[in-house]
C-alpha cells in the first residue's frame, strides 16, 4: 500500500487485515528471543490494526505501536484480546520520519517501512539501529527494485546489494528474498518484491 488513500480506505484496510497472524518475521524474532530467555521492550512501526503488537502482548512484552493513521490507533486499542492480558499498548500517532521512541530491545516493522520516503529513510533506519540495545534485533520488511510500487516518490525500495549495505553492523539472521504476484487487500492485483528481514545488533 502506498500513502495515498483516504482515512476511511484505511480503516477498512485495518478492519480487513487486523485479524490475520502475526508475520513470521515476528514470530521467528520472538522465537529467538525466547531461546535467549529474554522478554523486553519492543516498538511496532507502522503497527496497523495490530496483529503484530497483539502477539507482543500475549508473550509479556512492553510494546509502543506506531502508527501514521489515527484508525490504526483506534482499530488496536478497541482488539478484544487486549482485555486479556492485563496490559495495553502505549501508542503514538505519528508517521515513520517524525517518529521518536526510548532505546528498545526489539524494533519491528511488517510491510510498513517501505512507505518511507527514500529521502527521509536513511536518517529513519539510523534511528532505529541507534534505539537498539546490545543484543536488540530488527524484524521486518522492505521492498525491493522490481516491486510493482517502484517508482513511487513516497516509498522506498531498495537493490539486494543496498539492502545489504543497510544490514551492515548488524548480524543477520534472516535475508530472505521474495517475488510474488498476489491481490492486496485492497483487492487488486500487484507485483511484489520483498526482503524479510531479521538482524541483531551485536
Amino acid at each position: 500500500m502506498t500513502r495515498r488513500g483516504t482515512a476511511e480506505d484505511w480503516r477498512v484496510y485495518y478492519q480487513r487485515t487486523g485479524d490475520r497472524p502475526p508475520r513470521e518475521t515476528l514470530l521467528e524474532t520472538l522465537g529467538r528471543f525466547d531461546d535467549e530467555n529474554r522478554i523486553g521492550h519492543a516498538v511496532d512501526l507502522g503497527c496497523g490494526g495490530g496483529r503484530d503488537t497483539v502477539e507482543m502482548l500475549r508473550r509479556g512484552w512492553s510494546v509502543l505501536a506506531v502508527d501514521a493513521q489515527a484508525s490504526a490507533i483506534e482499530t488496536l486499542q478497541a482488539r478484544p484480546e487486549l482485555a486479556e492480558f492485563g496490559t495495553k499498548p502505549e501508542t503514538k500517532v505519528s508517521r515513520f520520519e517524525e517518529a521518536r521512541w526510548p532505546e528498545m530491545d526489539l524494533v519491528n516493522s511488517s510491510f510498513a517501512l517501505p512507505l518511507c520516503p527514500k529521502t527521509d529513510f536513511l536518517a529513519m533506519w539510523q534511528r532505529i539501529h541507534d534505539s537498539l540495545r546490545s543484543g536488540g534485533r530488527f524484524s521486518g520488511h522492505l521492498y525491493g527494485e522490481r516491486d510493482q510500487w517502484a517508482g513511487d516518490p513516497t516509498n522506498s525500495h531498495f537493490t539486494q546489494s543496498e539492502v545489504e549495505d543497510l544490514l551492515l553492523g548488524y548480524e543477520v539472521e534472516m535475508l530472505r528474498e521474495e517475488e510474488t504476484d498476489s491481490v492486496t487487500p485492497r483487492g487488486t492485483s500487484k507485483h511484489w518484491h520483498i526482503f524479510h528481514i531479521i538482524a541483531r545488533k551485536p
